[in-house]
């Protein structure tokens, strides 16, 4: 696990250690251990080591094949054992004990196809000597970040956090881009490729990219399987298969020469995983929770029971937030603009855990896999709304449009009527962008200053088309399995994985999420939606009945909670005037993307408890954080590296 950067020049330039050095102590949160650098002529690669596996040998960038090829590898292979031995019995030579090595010598034997062997989140690159090529690679899920600027003059930037890209060239242009902008103020994130700027694009997950004669192609190499026939469709069997397959996927995660540990929310997924591992460890496992002054936003009763019913060596954190000091830090972290809350949670989790672990596992995807999001029941009911008479669906839409705009306590009927809108649209695409966005098409006029408006253009309101693609490239699946695809492709990499990965690497600690090992999600994916959302109440059924036994009752009969923050309550005291003083300044106002009345009569009703715009004033908080704080050379209140 590691933070990695590099260049290869297209034109006569050498790559230099000193600015591969400004660009890699960037990163050096998350590799504290160690650093290494390789050059050779125009091409220069650094990293940063968390050392997790061969704590002697692994150092980076490490050499294969003569050192004719070249790697900087942030990730982990779970499968790396077995892949070693088969290298071993074919003839090769392998000098360390680590997964970084095995993948040089599959990428000798197999080419780019070499992925296609690889099982865990990884993000390399592969410098090819005699072919002058770099070969580089994201997960197929997204764990593991990358970013990279493809210059005029046939240069190529990469990196794991967007800040070293201008670090290596400090002439990229920082121009931010509206588009990703308005696709923030809808999502919540900066879908990839697009990011924050103009200048720098993600490697999209399950991407390669091939940068050779000054020319980069990005190429897909993995997806879901749409369109395969059900792995089987006996109830009975398909439980047995993901017993044994996320038995499996959590021992492989379990592998480590550093303490270990798990994140224990209470809820059913990290429950699971935990109690798989204290059935394959002989000690017992480290749990840890987080909970906040704030009874209902605190799971850490449900985690107790948990951890007393496998008696785990557990550790519960009680956190009062210091915004002042955290905030903007995140802010940093993220690098661009980030407006899922719980961010916040996380991060405190992490930074309390790494005191005592190195890697934590997690419970992260069991939600996609398996249907456990509030709106898959919602979308499934406003499917109802798709077979009414035309008559019939006006005289409904007419009559929400008749509900009154405020009342108390926050806005009650105005999120009723908000949802009735949403289940009441015409399209999937469109039905689903109202259900999860923080900002909706029809709420942006007004709030959008003029010259915004027109920076815009053509592309304002993009995100509609973004979750159609989705929509439209899993056509044919069952009703559930698209919106989980769409969740896989969407939500998922772009949004949770962000999080966990930005949070945790912050802390310099490295979580593992079996739920999400592929071939996990792989099998889980060719099982019936109808198992995964049985009726209209049934969440996570198949999953729910196949570790049934393993669970308190208590936690297997919960419903959904997410990992949120009281940002209502925040805004209305601690963050009141710390939102303000930030969004409302006139260094805000003058970045020319919202008028003054808008935002203010966004605040007004927040203050007045008309309704609840918690969520929203999260959102544009973090927005102009980040254009305070991400460029900055270090972490607020952290030392310059």
């Amino acid at each position: 696990m590691c933070g990695i950067c590099g260049v290869v020049y297209g034109d006569e330039r050498n790559a230099a250690r000193e600015t591969l050095k400004r660009a890699n102590d960037l990163i050096a949160h998350r590799g504290p251990d160690d650093e290494g650098f390789f050059t050779d002529g125009p091409v220069g690669l650094a990293m940063r080591r968390l050392a997790i596996i061969d704590l002697n040998t692994g150092h980076q960038p490490l050499s294969y094949d003569d050192e004719n090829l070249w790697i900087v590898f942030n990730g982990e292979i779970y499968n790396y054992r077995l892949l070693r031995a088969e290298l071993l019995e074919r003839g090769l030579r392998l000098k360390t004990q680590s997964d970084t090595e095995v993948i040089l010598a599959l990428y000798r034997e197999m080419g780019q196809a070499c992925v296609s062997k690889l099982r865990g989140m990884f993000a390399f690159a592969i410098w090819d000597k005699k072919k002058r090529r770099l070969f580089i690679a994201r997960d197929r899920l997204g764990k593991k970040p990358l970013v990279y600027a493809a210059r005029p003059d046939g240069s190529l930037l990469f990196a794991s956090e967007l800040r070293c890209l201008f670090a290596l060239d400090p002439s990229l242009p920082r121009d931010t881009d509206p588009t990703a902008i308005d696709m923030y103020l809808s999502l919540q994130y900066i879908p990839s490729p697009i990011t924050a700027y103009k200048s720098a694009r993600k490697l999209p997950p399950g991407h390669t990219l091939v940068w050779q004669d000054g020319r980069t192609t990005v190429e897909r190499y993995w997806d879901l399987p749409v369109g395969k026939p059900h792995v089987t469709d006996d109830v009975e069997e398909a439980k047995k298969l993901l017993r044994d397959k996320l038995t499996e996927s959590v021992k492989l995660r379990m592998i480590s020469d550093v303490p270990l540990g798990a994140f224990l929310s209470g809820g059913v997924d990290s429950s699971v995983i935990v109690a798989l591992m204290s059935g394959l460890s002989a000690k017992p496992v480290k749990t840890f929770s987080i909970g906040f002054d704030e009874e209902r936003f605190s799971e850490t009763r449900y985690a107790k029971m948990l951890a007393d019913k496998y008696k785990t060596d557990h550790t519960e954190f009680i956190v009062k937030p210091e915004m002042a000091d955290v905030l903007p830090k995140l802010a940093w972290h993220y690098g661009e603009p980030y407006a899922d809350a719980s961010a916040l949670p996380t991060y405190y989790v992490s930074r309390e855990t790494r005191k005592f672990v190195t890697v934590a596992l997690n419970g992260d995807g069991g939600d996609e896999n398996f249907g456990g999001y509030l709106r898959y029941f919602a979308m499934k009911a406003a499917r109802a709304a798709d077979a009414l008479p035309g008559p019939v669906l006006a005289a409904l839409k007419a009559g929400t449009e008749m509900l009154p705009d405020y009342n108390a306590p926050f806005g009650t009927v105005w999120r009723a009527k908000r949802f009735l809108r949403s289940a009441l649209l015409n399209d999937l695409p469109g039905r689903h962008l109202k259900m999860i966005c923080y900002f909706a098409e029809d709420d942006k006029p007004g709030l959008y200053a003029p010259e915004f408006v027109k920076a815009l253009g053509s592309s304002l309101g993009l995100a509609k088309g973004y979750m159609g693609d989705a929509f439209k490239a899993c056509e044919g699946e069952d009703f559930v399995n698209r919106m989980l695809y769409v969740d896989f492709k969407t939500y998922l990499p772009e949004c949770l994985m962000a999080k966990v990965d930005i949070a945790t690497m912050a802390c310099s600690l490295e979580g593992r999420s079996p739920l999400l090992d592929h071939e996990f999600v792989e099998l889980a994916y060719r099982m019936p939606g109808a198992w995964k959302l049985k009726g209209l109440r049934a969440h996570k059924w198949i999953f729910k009945e196949a570790f049934k036994d393993l669970l308190p009752p208590e936690i297997l009969a919960r419903g959904k909670m997410g990992f949120g923050i009281p940002l209502g309550a925040w805004f209305r005291g601690p963050l009141k005037d710390y939102w303000a003083g930030h969004v409302l300044s006139k260094e805000a106002l003058g970045r020319g993307y919202f008028t003054e009345k808008g935002l203010s009569g966004l605040w007004d009703e927040h203050q007045s408890g008309r309704r609840d715009h918690g969520y929203r004033l999260w959102a544009l908080l973090m927005l102009e954080l980040w254009h305070r704080h991400a460029s900055a050379a270090c972490e607020p209140s952290g030392a310059c590296r």
